[in-house]
């Protein structure tokens, strides 16, 4: 019996089990558990706290090969030596047919294990290194690495044609088999969202950190207020910036203008503002913007990286990127004709459900590796 028709001993690898990726994998584990796979999880245990520790409870009696945590730090340390000792010996002990490494660090774990005719490798980036410039020494360094691991690769998983192209224009053409499979979301999560009682004009949602642009938000919101435009503002998230996006709030003078909630589940977050704002310098298929279009949350976008993919042709949403005057200015056109903003928002709701499901993820996924072992 070869590895394509039996069930599959599937090792999922990740740094930091925290935002898009840890749901993305979470999602793609579940799937794979309801089809008769045997699956288990390695991640980080230095980040993800309180959070990541609830949802690896809850997914661990699923998981056969079983939940496991090594101190995995996010910039190259000599720490990592160690940790892919143990990650070899753990990967040794449980036998899968496939490693499926999510982002840069455990990517690298994944594919620096050598070559073995029973075993495929899988590499999902999530943006990860691909986010650094090649001009830069870390992005210098993260190109060469990854340059070094391409070949060493037997399936490519992409979850944009924009993480894709990417990839090849920033590191070469792999020889092994290069796949696109967007993310999905749960058939529930295709409720619509109730307005709360104290909602803001505007919501964001999401990790605090440089690329997703909160800053820029609160930019745009401090140039609608200086030109009249009384805009208030929610912020649902958590991370490295917060200090510095409380900050720039008190030194605009915006403290009556916006408020933290902290860490929020998505849909509690949406239900707090009229108008979902995605600032990002970067994305490659970002959840947010799948979950609030599934929930049919009235939103615009940063026209970056792959989320113009996910609006296709209802580009009218979507503002220039790194851009805080024109994110001011699609705003205020947003939240000037709410209706026909919330019109949109029932178009790119029924373009969601028929592209980014998480069954037909979880299918396309497993598709891919099938085809990789056909291929080995």
């Amino acid at each position: 019996m070869t590895a394509t028709d039996k069930p599959l001993r599937i090792l999922h690898a990740v740094r930091a089990p925290v935002g898009g990726i840890f749901r993305h994998i979470i999602d793609v584990a579940n799937g794979q558990a309801d089809r008769g796979h045997e699956v288990g999880i390695l991640a980080d245990s230095l980040t993800g706290g309180e959070r990541a520790d609830a949802a690896l409870a809850e997914i661990a009696p699923r998981m056969k090969l079983g939940i496991h945590r090594l101190p995995i730090k996010r910039e190259p340390d000599p720490t990592d030596f160690s940790v892919w000792f143990k990650f070899k010996s753990l990967a040794r002990r449980l036998r899968p047919d496939v490693l499926h490494g999510h982002g840069a660090k455990a990517g690298a774990f994944v594919r620096l294990k050598g070559h073995a005719k029973d075993v495929i490798r899988i590499y999902t980036p999530h943006g990860g290194s691909l986010h650094y410039p090649q001009n830069t020494p870390k992005g210098a360094f993260y190109s060469r690495l990854e340059r070094g691991l391409m070949n060493r690769t037997e399936l490519f998983l992409f979850e944009s044609a924009f993480a894709r192209d990417t990839y090849q224009r920033m590191i070469g053409t792999p020889s092994g088999l290069v796949k696109c499979v967007f993310n999905g979301v749960t058939a529930g999560e295709f409720d619509p969202v109730e307005l709360a009682e104290d909602p803001t004009d505007i919501c964001y949602v999401g990790e605090f950190r440089r690329i997703k642009g909160a800053d820029l938000l609160v930019d745009a919101v401090a140039r609608l207020r200086a030109d009249g435009h009384t805009v208030t503002l929610t912020l649902g998230g958590d991370g490295e910036e917060t200090s510095a996006l409380k900050a720039q709030i008190e030194r605009l003078g915006l403290g009556g203008a916006v408020r933290f909630i902290g860490h929020v589940k998505p849909r509690f977050g949406f239900s707090k503002g009229r108008l979902l704002v995605v600032p990002s310098r970067g994305d490659s298929m970002p959840y947010v913007v799948i979950e609030a279009g599934a929930a049919g949350m009235p939103m615009i976008a940063a026209n970056v990286g792959g989320i113009p993919e996910i609006f296709g042709p209802h580009t009218d949403a979507l503002f220039p990127p790194s851009n805080a005057a024109a994110m001011a200015e699609a705003i205020k056109m947003a939240l000037g004709d709410l209706n026909g903003t919330r019109a949109r928002a029932m178009i790119l709701r029924e373009r969601i459900q028929q592209h980014f499901s998480q069954d037909a993820m979880v299918k396309g996924v497993i598709a891919g590796y099938h085809e990789a072992f056909a291929n080995h």
